[in-house]
């Protein structure tokens, strides 16, 4: 699925996207990390099998709407070029660290590609366990700690404050 080295080739649908908050919260409690310079890659196994999901945080510390909105452009066309990466069934996070400044596409594909190492690893940890038989199934049991985290996370004022003043109808 793609044209010339590294070159995006289709559409972004929603269908693989991360679109809700209860999504962005199980992939990032229950997910495994891989750190970059200027990324935190969480890979997750999807609760919908198919194709691969991305989601992206920017949080305001990384710039102002235009910078965010531009990590957020390269990260889902670096996501499309290197999909050979991301096999099915898996669902990423990705969290911008720091401004990605006058990066090109370019670079983002290959802070990716050159985090596939890490990335294979941790997909070796994620999908290998469900699917060799000698693991048994405890190797799916390995979420179940971070729902205790959870709960740990989900008592932040500040996340939840928020979520719940987007959600009533007080502005008009």
């Amino acid at each position: 699925m793609i044209g010339r080295a590294g070159a995006p080739i289709g559409r972004f649908p929603s269908r693989s996207r991360v679109r809700k908050r209860v999504e962005f919260l199980r992939i990032q409690d229950g997910g495994l990390r891989v750190s970059t310079s200027r990324f935190v890659l969480i890979l997750s196994a999807s609760a919908a099998p198919g194709s691969p999901r991305l989601g992206i945080t920017a949080s305001r510390r990384v710039g102002n709407a235009v910078v965010r909105s531009r990590a957020k452009r390269l990260i889902r066309e670096a996501f499309r070029a290197t999909r050979e990466l991301w096999p099915a069934g898996v669902d990423l996070v990705v969290i911008v660290k720091h401004a990605t400044g006058e990066s090109k596409l370019d670079s983002v594909i290959a802070e990716f590609v050159g985090a596939r190492p890490q990335i294979e690893k941790r997909l070796r940890t994620l999908l290998g366990a469900g699917t060799h038989g000698s693991h048994g199934s405890h190797g799916t049991a390995d979420p179940a700690p971070t729902g205790a985290e959870r709960s740990e996370g989900a008592g932040s004022a500040g996340s939840d404050r928020s979520e719940g003043s987007r959600s009533g109808p007080t502005r008009r």
